[in-house]
């Protein structure tokens, strides 16, 4: 059963989760743009904020009085479980080794519900049973995720057709679904339930729920895209002049893999002190549109823009 409880009370929340020791992340407006950041105070969440996305064109508009109109914007959540920058350890001269930068307890609050497969295709990349990559499983484990189902949706938005969204079906902890006066909420992990068994709430009426429900349903896409077959379409098309027509237009910026919240390549540098004291191993994000990225034995393996945009897409 769904609980209730005020839109004022979600500052309880917030307080909560920073006793229970996490650093609270969510969405802030700052220059103009809607980001992921600490946030300590229901005041710093985007109230009365909607964005209007269009290619090449983002903009924030004041619409409502609502915390989470907007849509999904630059920012994902990648950045705080896979860093674009990582310390993993330092070593001195004499052996010793001590480690890197260190874990953060986060509660990722406003997560919706497209980002939360982006967190599952991250979690099959780095959590593979094969092999667990340690540091994004530790931040892994010490996250705590609160979703929250989409009122609306922006012109760039095709959750529909990946069947990621607008609702959230799992993947979080807690689940909130913010209607004009309350907040719903769903508890889906027993951490999800200590924190909503900590509020004020109260068992949420049918005609609170069927508002919910209403939203949800009427929610129009701003994009379509047919993807029955889609992986074998691609594949049976490599030499299509598609490819081509997009490499042309490409600068291999390498920008759309960076804001990518699925996209998990890294590389690994060693890098010394000055003072040759220590010397620190660090990962960082890396791009498949860079020449370097597939250099081996004295050439890349992919030296055209094409090769390349066909390789990351395929």
């Amino acid at each position: 059963m769904k609980k209730a409880f005020p839109k004022d009370k979600l500052q309880l929340l917030i307080d909560r989760l920073g006793q229970d020791g996490y650093e609270v992340v969510g969405p802030r407006v700052r220059d103009g743009a809607i980001v992921y950041d600490t946030v300590t105070a229901l005041e710093q969440l985007p109230r009365g904020f909607v964005d209007e996305q269009q290619p090449g064109s983002y903009r924030l508009l004041q619409q409502g009085n609502r915390y989470f109109a907007h849509t999904v914007g630059p920012h994902s959540w990648k950045k705080f479980l896979h860093p674009p920058g990582l310390c993993m350890f330092k070593s001195r001269p004499d052996g010793t080794i001590t480690e890197g930068d260190p874990v953060v307890r986060r509660a990722f609050l406003g997560v919706r519900a497209c980002e939360l497969a982006a967190m599952a295709v991250q979690d099959k990349v780095f959590l593979h049973q094969d092999y667990r990559d340690p540091w994004y499983d530790e931040r892994r484990r010490a996250s705590l995720v609160i979703g929250v189902n989409c009122s609306r949706a922006g012109n760039t938005c095709f959750c529909v057709s990946m069947k990621t969204g607008p609702s959230v079906t799992g993947g979080d902890d807690l689940t909130l679904t913010e209607l004009d006066e309350v907040f719903l909420a769903e508890a889906r992990t027993p951490a999800g339930q200590a924190l909503l068994e900590a509020l004020p709430t109260r068992p949420a009426t049918p005609a609170e729920e069927q508002a919910a429900t209403a939203q949800t349903e009427s929610i129009e896409m701003g994009r379509k895209l047919d993807t029955e077959g889609l992986p074998e379409r691609l594949k049976a098309n490599l030499d299509h002049p598609r490819w081509e027509e997009v490499a042309d237009r490409c600068l291999t910026c390498t920008n759309c893999t960076m804001v990518c919240p699925t996209c998990f390549c890294f590389s690994v540098d060693e890098v010394t002190e000055l003072s040759g004291e220590a010397s620190s191993r660090v990962r960082h994000w890396d791009s498949c549109f860079t020449t370097n990225f597939t250099y081996t034995a004295g050439s890349s393996e992919r030296v055209s823009n094409k090769a390349r945009y066909r390789q990351w897409l395929t």
